[in-house]
């Protein structure tokens, strides 16, 4: 294998084009390390090997980049979204990372059935309908739902439960529903409801109103006065609902306010939600960034990154004017199909509003302050219990968790001193020698794990916490022991007899009885939540495994026993069940099933019989 030349920067800078492009800093192992767009490469790219560098962070930068790659592009446009696509699959260290990849919740409204429905949705938008949002949290969204239930009565069950009604359900009874599943509501009555909802979100409240004192009026003169009274209650509560509300005088409106509030070291950035007027709530971000960053170029990447890789509304307000601004609006505008403008000069209600998101970003930021000054007080404590002669700044906790040996998942946690690493949380689906024992399911996960650390693939912990007592410490000694790791300082957390926070054995290798640490003990506070998260990574890893298992049906592993076939047994005897209890003649019976086939599949349901 031939020894890779050497990376010349002047010679690459001279052939550097002066075209749009992005440009990606690599370190020596070939990762990426950043990642940049330029009107101009050769420009952009020369500024980083000028003698003296704009910030400390471009010097740390400098100092561990080995090469620089660059890919020309024909616009500076599509070198944005380039840039951000690069940055979304390789996470580079140095660039603005958004830590909260969540997607948003939106309301989804199946317009296209016969009786729609209302329901909470959060993905991909791909089915035919409505989606009204996005929202700041699930719980905004069940609100509103809730909200619409009364409004409205429009049906929220699932298809399923819906078409195998026979008399109405108790939402009926409670007046949240019309019971449209047992016709007692008609098709064009449920329409117009489903409409005036839409319009409702819409923050079309007025012509709502209009449309139930028209109906309101329509069923009293047909003297059918207990619908009158419906529609008049009806109108009642959306008054009601409306002057809670707030709106802006510029109603109707779509917008979102971005606050920003930073101490050098954390930094917050609010998105205000502002939906036809009405302010739907916020959500704080915390983008991660290595070292100093203008408040400027942080926000530039921060907008473009959470834009691009999702919708966007038609105004965009910010607390200062970033670089971008004007290139970002034009790409989303032609991505949503409609104008988004990018401001940051503004007044009346929207300068309001944004005085309103800076200082929820100062609050956000002053809570993130306070959390990570107490997270550093557990480790400095835990570093002190532990007796090590500094304050741990990386932990790693293992936990196990299966249903009497199936599926059996181990879950692996990090947590630094700024909370839990998620990025770097592993899960490992063990093999079935590993089967209903705990000690070798441990056992597996943790050779698999250290023997990545071992090559240097991943950060060495300063703690490894083992959900367990002496064995399973035992156990994880001996494998560190084989990988010539066993100076890494482990723990052993045992439930105590009672099985209740604060009752907790703490076992450290080499000692027979357990560490003496108070209830009240902020470490031990630390390995509660810990231990807490890597049980609940482990046994949703785990349900999922599981489900996912039960999902396949024993049919699917017989020979010559297709899909269509398949449906047809399941059709003709009911499910798994019915096919299991029936003979070879009856299965026989089935439409291309033959009788050789139908004594193969006898045989392979009852071979363990």
């Amino acid at each position: 294998m031939t020894e890779e030349t050497a990376f010349d920067h002047k010679t690459f800078l001279k052939s550097l084009t002066h075209l749009p492009g992005v440009y990606r800093m690599l370190d020596k192992k070939h990762k990426v390390l950043y990642v940049g767009k330029a009107a101009d490469l050769k420009k952009r790219v020369s500024s980083y090997f000028q003698k003296n560098l704009s910030s400390t962070k471009t010097a740390a930068l400098m100092k561990a980049t080995e090469r620089v790659e660059v890919t020309i592009t024909n616009t500076e446009a599509e070198a944005l979204l380039l840039e951000y696509n690069l940055i979304k699959q390789h996470r580079p260290k140095f660039n603005v990372v958004l830590r909260d990849d969540k997607s948003y919740p939106y309301i989804f409204v199946s317009t296209d059935a016969e009786f729609p429905r209302l329901q909470f949705h959060r993905g991909a938008r791909r089915r035919k309908g409505r989606y009204f949002g996005p929202y700041p949290s699930a719980g905004a969204v069940r609100k509103t739902l809730n909200e619409l239930q009364k409004l409205f009565m429009i049906r929220n069950c699932r298809d399923s439960y819906f078409q195998n009604r026979s008399r109405p359900c108790l939402q009926y009874q409670i007046k949240r529903c019309t019971a449209p599943c047992v016709g007692l509501v008609s098709k064009e009555e449920y329409a117009a409801d489903i409409n005036a909802a839409i319009q409702f979100l819409e923050g079309k409240n007025n012509e709502v109103i209009d449309r139930f004192v028209e109906r309101m009026e329509a069923a009293a003169e047909i003297q059918d006065y207990e619908q009158a009274a419906r529609y008049r209650d009806q109108i009642a509560k959306l008054k009601k609902v409306e002057s809670s509300q707030l709106v802006s005088r510029d109603s109707g409106k779509d917008l979102d306010i971005i606050g920003f509030a930073s101490n050098q070291a954390i930094h917050c950035v609010t998105v205000f939600f502002v939906r036809n007027g009405a302010v739907l709530g916020s959500r704080d971000h915390f983008p991660r960034v290595p070292g100093e960053t203008e408040p400027e170029r942080l926000l530039n990447d921060f907008v473009s990154q959470y834009y691009l890789g999702g919708d966007a509304p038609p105004e965009i307000i910010l607390p200062m004017s970033i670089a971008d601004g004007e290139l970002l609006g034009e790409q989303l505008s032609e991505r949503m199909g409609f104008k988004v403008e990018v401001r940051d000069k503004v007044r009346g209600d929207r300068k309001r509003w944004l005085e309103l998101a800076h200082a929820n970003a100062e609050q956000g930021l002053s809570l993130k302050v306070a959390s990570n000054a107490t997270i550093r007080r557990q480790f400095e404590s835990l570093g002190k219990i532990l007796g090590l002669e500094e304050t741990p700044q990386r932990i790693e906790c293992f936990d196990v968790s299966h249903t009497s040996g199936e599926a059996t998942v181990a879950s692996c946690v990090v947590f630094n001193q700024a909370g839990p690493l998620k990025s770097d949380y592993r899960r490992f689906n063990l093999t079935p020698e590993a089967k209903g024992d705990d000690y070798a399911a441990m056992a597996e996960a943790l050779r698999r794990r250290y023997e990545r650390i071992r090559k240097g693939e991943v950060a060495v912990p300063d703690v490894l916490l083992i959900d367990g007592g002496k064995g399973q410490l035992s156990e994880a000694m001996r494998v560190l022991r084989d990988l010539e790791l066993d100076w890494i300082n482990v723990v052993g957390v045992a439930k105590g007899r009672a099985r209740k926070p604060g009752a907790e054995r703490i076992f450290v290798p080499g000692e027979s009885t357990p560490l003496d640490v108070a209830a009240d003990s902020s470490a031990l506070l630390l390995i509660q939540q810990i231990r807490d998260e890597a049980h609940r990574f482990a046994i949703t890893g785990h349900r999922q495994r599981r489900a996912k298992a039960r999902k396949t049906s024993t049919l699917e592993s017989i020979p010559g026993l297709g899909p269509k076939r398949r449906r047809e047994l399941l059709k003709q005897f009911g499910g798994l069940h019915g096919v299991v209890g029936a003979s070879v003649d009856d299965l026989s019976k089935v439409r291309g099933i033959s009788r050789t086939l139908a004594e193969t599949i006898y045989n392979s349901l009852h071979q363990d019989g």
